[in-house]
């Protein structure tokens, strides 16, 4: 709250300078930002939007609105609806596909948007449109009660406005994950310094005595909502100081209480209005303003008297009731007795259309026993809110359904489709909850193969467990191929999907043996992935081109449902094509956030984004939080790539010491397998050669692809490397004989570079020279950053034994790339061959070498003449950013300007 009378804000330094900074952005062109409060009922964060909204309409701003309403979760794109209100006047400039999208997403119009997934991209259209004429701040409070639907927009929102004058600021409760697809580290709003909350209290309390100011300062410890509320229940008296204080006054989730407190007091209609606002939304309700009206009649003005006078509620500036606080709501709803509930949720209901998923909702909680006809209502409204787009709403409404379901089948049904649309959201620990409740008792036949996908679902990704995709998606893929058999919305090739991904992870042949006898029931695309999976050493050629090709001719609606499957075919491949990155992110990062995220943490590793390895951690911490235990898994089995890299063997046994036990028992070759390699990867590092060959040899023996190794090349080129520095070129040589009758620069750009490298390795030496060049000219060499930089570093190598004087250019590119990386032994071998060539190299933390990756890239790139938007483009960061490094980089080189740049990295090399 911080926030006292006309005063102003009372502390909150850090957080105002924070906002201020991201409006100034804004008004001056440097670009959009998003900001999540994060803190405790009462805290403040409210009136921190408040502050940032009075600031913002100073400086020109335009401003948006939307409050998450608890009793609106179910409403797909309410939250949203608010936000967009005033703008879709201007819907008519957008394209017509999506003013479609848009306008059928938020009930406007009738009909299907296109997809569900163009609903981000039209709000964004839509925001950029209106920004164009003055800049804009979006205000989201409460966002963890904001409906699924709306949430996801808007984390689809504030990854993508660092081109836009536009402030994103939300605010949501610790109790909890931080809301899907937000900085998994938002900004915490905490308690008040204590000189802070000395202020307040003074201004809120002028006359308070100092021992009564003295307590009340120690038991709110901090909180704003507090220091202003429990003065208020004293008696004069004891504001005063003339008697002692209760023993114990209430603090935290104990301030419902206090608001219990003053609900008691109120008269019967005056609760009634009250217990109808809280249930309706608040503010959010169109007929919030009425109710009074209509509960107490002639004695409304009375009744609005009495509510306003207990602080509890007052009129907004729309003449609505608005509760004080998101804890009224809470204390108003805990204090209503059963029966009083349910009268006003038919209160309720009877003022809403027929056809509004609101109706429903409260029909569903006024009712006792079950009721079948209210069941498929309910059943319809969350197949309706499913079609736009709201899995994550629909899956409460057919839970509700299922819970007034007449008899077990029709239960069962409604919840498995409840358990498939919440994992279709995302919302895995909701899932696994429904199908637990599944498990209790069997499940019809005709819905079998949707339970064994919500089945499977959870266990893959919450339990790290694949024996549920053995027994069960075989049969299901079965069922849905015989004649005749329910599509259930294209289950088929979903389940085809996490079948295949159960194979790559634990090479069941069982498992591979039902994708084989499925493959002509799925899309061409599924039997793409397939081949680039299955045994990619004799299947996988031309897989990168024909993705390219399907990728071309796929529509925004087939996109939608085959994101996961572009993805892992794409990382079979290690394929980064810009054009199909850019539509994925676009149409459906909010929908695959986890599986867009472990592919660029991948991407970043190949790609020499070594500063992102951190950002794997961070995302393993956010799935962790979601109940996504595989993919945390996966994101720290991503980062040991990183630590490998690095030569970071302490980072790496950490690592391998958290995930390892984990991938082994539930089978997971695809993680422990690659353990092994990385293990190798650091021993070569450090020069340990033999330890490197006995690991890489137990993976791949030499002349050997095997095909529970789909990603062979990743641990080919080590396998040479190390074959040739232990002396065993016979069986370095029966590597690379495997790896061109197998073709491999057929199957992708990056296994054509690693056959390059490694034959170059393993060169005769009157060839070496001439295969070492033929490898860095591979197209698309420069790519791989890593793998190049120890080829560079082994030709210099060679080229310095032969007194050749490219030498110094060829090591001091290596040097500059281990440099960036942070890849300190590999740093230093270049280092010791540069020095045995006769040349200086400068201590490790001198010059550049105190740099960053990110900003030696930025540092380079400037050093060129590109500005800072240049610059952001090609690193998809935002101009405010590139700033903020250059002002790290210049005293770090001992530059004052960027023309400067140019020689002090010249003079470092």
């Amino acid at each position: 709250m911080s926030l006292a009378g006309g005063g102003g804000l009372v502390g909150r330094q850090r957080e105002t300078a924070l906002l201020s900074h991201a409006l100034d952005d804004a008004r001056t062109g440097s670009g959009g930002s998003a900001t999540l409060l994060r803190g405790d009922a009462g805290i403040g964060k409210t009136a921190l939007l408040e502050w940032t909204a009075a600031r913002a309409h100073d400086a020109g701003f335009a401003v948006l609105r939307a409050v998450g309403a608890e009793a609106e979760t179910e409403l797909a794109f309410g939250a949203l609806h608010q936000v967009l209100w005033p703008l879709l006047e201007r819907s008519r400039a957008l394209p017509p596909r999506r003013r479609e999208a848009l306008e059928c997403a938020l009930g406007l119009r009738e009909g299907l948007p296109p997809n569900g997934f163009m609903v981000g991209a039209s709000a964004l259209t839509l925001l950029a449109e209106a920004a164009r004429r003055r800049p804009l701040l979006l205000l989201i409070d409460d966002l963890h009660w904001a409906d699924s639907s709306s949430a996801t927009v808007f984390a689809f929102l504030h990854r993508r406005i660092a081109e836009l004058p536009l402030v994103i600021v939300g605010t949501c409760r610790p109790d909890g994950a931080a809301p899907e697809g937000w900085p998994a580290q938002p900004v915490e709003v905490g308690a008040l310094a204590s000189a802070d909350a000395d202020a307040l209290l003074r201004r809120q309390h002028p006359g308070l005595a100092a021992s009564t100011a003295d307590r009340v300062l120690r038991e709110a410890a901090g909180n704003p909502l507090a220091l202003v509320e429990l003065p208020r229940q004293l008696r004069e008296e004891h504001l005063k100081g003339i008697v002692p204080l209760p023993e114990r006054l209430p603090l935290g989730q104990r301030l419902e209480r206090l608001f219990a407190g003053r609900l008691r007091s109120l008269s019967a209609p005056a609760a009634r209005t009250l217990l109808l606002t809280a249930l309706g939304g608040g503010t959010t309700s169109g007929t919030t303003g009425t109710w009074p009206h209509e509960v107490t009649g002639d004695a409304a003005e009375a009744v609005l008297d009495e509510i306003e006078g207990s602080g509890l509620a007052g009129l907004d500036d729309s003449g609505r009731l608005a509760l004080r606080h998101p804890l009224v709501r809470s204390a108003v709803v805990s204090a209503a007795p059963g029966p009083e509930l349910r009268e006003a949720h038919r209160t309720l209901a009877s003022g809403l259309a027929a056809d509004d998923p609101r109706r429903l909702v409260h029909e569903a909680s006024a009712a006792l026993v079950p009721d079948e006809d209210l069941a498929a209502r309910l059943q319809e409204a969350g197949r309706r809110l499913a079609r736009r787009g709201g899995d994550a709403e629909a899956a409460l409404l057919l839970d509700r359904a299922a819970a007034l379901s007449a008899d077990p089948g029709s239960r069962a049904r409604r919840l498995t489709w409840a358990a498939v649309m919440a994992a279709r959201s995302g919302r895995l620990t909701y899932t696994v909850k429904l199908v637990e409740e599944l498990r209790q008792a069997p499940v019809p036949a005709d819905i079998a193969p949707l339970f064994a996908y919500a089945v499977v679902y959870a266990d893959q990704s919450h339990r790290v467990d694949f024996a549920s995709s053995c027994t069960l998606l075989p049969e299901a893929l079965d069922a849905l191929a015989a004649p005749g058999a329910e599509s259930f919305g294209g289950l088929a090739e979903q389940a085809y999907f996490k079948l295949l991904l159960a194979a790559t992870y634990t090479d069941d042949a069982q498992i591979w043996s039902a994708l084989e006898r499925h493959r002509e029931n799925v899309s061409p695309l599924a039997r793409l992935c397939h081949r680039a999976w299955s045994d990619p050493a004799r299947t996988a050629h031309g897989v990168s081109e024909e993705l390219r090709q399907l990728v071309r001719e796929l529509s925004e609606e087939q996109e939608a449902g085959s994101a996961w499957l572009l993805l892992w075919t794409a990382s079979a491949v290690d394929l980064a094509d810009d054009d199909m990155w850019r539509r994925i992110r676009g149409q459906h990062a909010y929908a695959t956030q986890g599986s867009v995220a472990k592919a660029r943490c991948y991407q970043d590793f190949l790609r020499g984004n070594w500063d992102a390895a951190d950002d794997c951690l961070r995302e393993a911490e956010t799935a962790e939080e979601l109940g996504y235990h595989c993919n945390a898994l996966l994101f720290r089995h991503y980062y040991a790539h990183f630590a490998a890299g690095r030569g970071d063997e302490e980072a790496l046994r950490e690592t391998e010491r958290r995930i390892r036990p984990v991938a082994s028992r539930a089978g997971m070759r695809f993680v422990t397998d690659h353990l092994t390699h990385l293990n190798a990867l650091a021993a070569l590092a450090h020069g340990r050669h033999e330890d490197a060959y006995r690991d890489l040899a137990a993976l791949t023996p030499p002349g050997v692809l095997p095909r529970g190794l789909p990603w062979f090349h990743l641990p080919f080129f080590d396998f040479v490397d190390a074959a040739v520095h232990t002396g065993r070129r016979q069986e370095a040589r029966a590597h690379l004989a495997a790896g061109r009758a197998a073709r491999m620069t057929e199957i992708s750009a990056h296994h054509a570079f690693l056959l390059a490298a490694a034959t170059a390795l393993a060169a005769p030496d009157e060839e070496a020279d001439a295969r070492y060049r033929d490898a860095c000219a591979v197209p698309g060499a420069d790519q791989w950053a890593f793998g190049l930089a120890r080829l560079r570093l082994s030709h210099g190598s060679w080229l310095r034994r032969h007194r050749r004087s490219e030498a110094h250019d060829v090591l001091r590119e290596a040097h500059r790339t281990f440099r960036a990386l942070r890849a300190r032994p590999w740093e230093e071998r270049c280092a010791q061959e540069l020095r045995a060539a006769g040349h200086r190299v400068g201590p490790a933390g001198a010059g550049h070498a105190l740099l960053t990756g990110q900003e030696l890239r930025i540092a380079e790139l400037a050093a060129t003449g590109l500005t800072n938007k240049d610059i952001g483009k090609q690193l998809r960061l935002s101009p405010r950013t590139v700033a903020a490094h250059l002002y790290k980089i210049f005293p770090k080189l001992g530059i004052t300007s960027r023309a400067a740049l140019a020689r002090a990295l010249r003079d470092e090399r």
